[in-house]
């Protein structure tokens, strides 16, 4: 009997064995699972900040702007504004305007509750309108650009500036000579091409000013008078940035500084234009963007030939010229320009009859908007990799500033509190494309991101908020979502995961 009942006992247990073995098999294989989905999926990672997040491509959402039919057979601009850079009666401020984009101001400025305490902002924004590059002008203009009612100064002095030897407040005056038998390509007149205008010199005044009455007047967080340990201005080796934050400055500050200091990085490595050399986005943007075989890039512009065919023979601009027809971009710089400062549509020079009509231009800036959502988002997992390339250095400069915010705030509080960047649209782009936007448009003069780091007084985590435009960004990555109070630890990591920790993937991702 007893021999009976441990040979029972014996079977029982040898029963329990395989029991045993489906348990621990049902809760740990989820598990395990989910651990080599994570380290080993280039989609799914933990990130330097110790977060998981998602580093996929994630497609826009569809829209007239990413439309190819709409592009070509739709009509107007999608409501999009084009020749002004105020808005018509009952058009709402956040309307897309090109001519001056919407940016944060203290009557829709979407203002934080009081729970949260605002530790860090920074500003990066194209500048605002300009007249033409000098290379998407036509090669004879039908009338002159006069730029005399402005000043682009130049000129050096000695610091301190209580010197004996006082500088000149010397500028530039364009003229010509009746000796020179040259004439220059493009546009007569007293302009530089590219400037910023006095119709730009003046929006980039009213941004600042905007900025000031949010970050100053509504929330308390700018100093009333410009202070250097707190507040710093950053701009590209292209001069167009300096004229428009001289006068950004001056809707800040107003003349309480006269002598401002803009920080600027050598032209070989500039991150913020950027300037820095990276033949692997290069290579991938010529893969699939301008001058490519893409089909996908290329369906557009075939199906523009009509328009190219129309607006050739009216500017006399050669169907040769590679630089206007690898895309629509020479061709919209050079209508949207005159549109924004109220010159007519060019005519032709021998033929004034012949003129480029205002359907031919919306035609052109709905394809220019298509073309951006294209090399930019729509173009799949190569246009998230081509930006996170080509600006990587800037976005970790940016995570950087966020962290040392974080830590100065858990220290004594002081530190660098507002940091503003002066770039230009392809800067923005890249931005907007690492941030992936749910939906793209070509940044217009002035377009905005702003990060906004806030703490929460109770617990004391730190959040971002992300603004575009004056309002609250919307991505289509599950990690990053509405970019409204995310966790800074998800967003650091999801930087830290794409260009690594102080860029340190960058030079890699850049190397062909």
């Amino acid at each position: 009997m007893h021999n009976l009942t441990q040979l029972k006992r014996h079977k029982m247990r040898w029963l329990a064995v395989p029991l045993v073995l489906a348990g621990w098999y049902y809760i740990w294989m989820p598990l395990v699972q989910m651990a080599i989905n994570i380290f080993l999926s280039p989609a799914i990672k933990v990130g330097a900040r110790n977060q998981v997040v998602d580093l996929r491509w994630h497609a826009p959402i569809p829209t007239q702007i990413n439309s190819l039919k709409s592009a070509i057979n739709g009509s107007g601009t999608y409501g999009f504004i084009f020749d002004s850079s105020g808005l018509p009666d009952r058009v709402p401020y956040g309307t897309y305007n090109w001519c001056n984009m919407p940016h944060v101001r203290p009557t829709e400025y979407p203002k934080v509750n009081d729970s949260y305490v605002l530790t860090y902002v920074e500003v990066i924004h194209r500048h605002h309108k300009r007249t033409p590059y000098a290379a998407n002008t036509f090669p004879v203009e039908s009338y002159p650009w006069y730029c005399d009612d402005e000043a682009l100064f130049l000129y050096g002095a000695p610091l301190p500036t209580q010197s004996a030897n006082q500088s000149a407040n010397t500028y530039w005056k364009v003229f010509n000579s009746p000796a020179n038998p040259l004439t220059a390509k493009g546009f007569q007149g007293t302009c530089q091409f590219p400037q910023i205008t006095r119709g730009g010199l003046d929006d980039s005044w009213q941004h600042g000013q905007d900025l000031y009455q949010v970050y100053h007047n509504l929330l308390g967080f700018l100093p009333e008078k410009y202070d250097p340990e707190l507040v710093s201005l950053r701009v590209t080796n292209n001069v167009i940035t300096s004229q428009v934050a001289s006068m950004v400055i001056s809707g800040m500050f107003g003349s309480q500084q006269q002598n401002f200091p803009l920080l600027i990085q050598p032209s070989s490595i500039d991150s913020l234009e950027p300037g820095y050399s990276c033949p692997a986005a290069k290579a991938s943007s010529s893969a699939y963007g301008p001058g490519s075989k893409d089909t996908g890039w290329n369906a557009h512009l075939e199906a523009a030939a009509g328009l190219y065919a129309d607006l050739d023979s009216i500017s006399g601009v050669s169907p040769s010229d590679e630089g206007f027809h690898m895309s629509l971009d020479h061709y919209f710089d050079n209508l949207s320009a005159r549109l924004c400062h109220a010159k007519p549509l060019p005519c032709n020079i021998s033929n004034p009859s012949r003129c480029v009509t205002q359907e031919m231009a919306d035609e052109v800036f709905r394809l220019g908007e298509y073309e951006y959502s294209y090399l930019y988002r729509d173009a799949g997992p190569r246009a998230l990799e081509y930006s996170v390339a080509k600006y990587g250095i800037w976005i970790a400069e940016l995570a950087e500033n966020l962290w040392n915010a974080i830590v100065q705030a858990r220290g004594n509080g002081g530190g660098m509190r507002y940091r503003h960047n002066v770039a230009h649209d392809g800067s923005i782009s890249c931005v907007l494309s690492i941030l992936q936007v749910e939906e793209m448009v070509w940044p217009g003069m002035g377009s905005e991101v702003i990060f906004e780091l806030y703490k929460k007084r109770e617990g004391g985590k730190y959040y971002v908020r992300v603004l575009w435009g004056g309002q609250v960004l919307r991505s289509s990555n599950p990690s990053l979502g509405v970019l409204d109070m995310v966790e800074v630890e998800v967003l650091l990591a999801y930087f830290d995961g794409l260009v690594g920790h102080g860029a340190n993937k960058v030079p890699g991702l850049c190397k062909l």
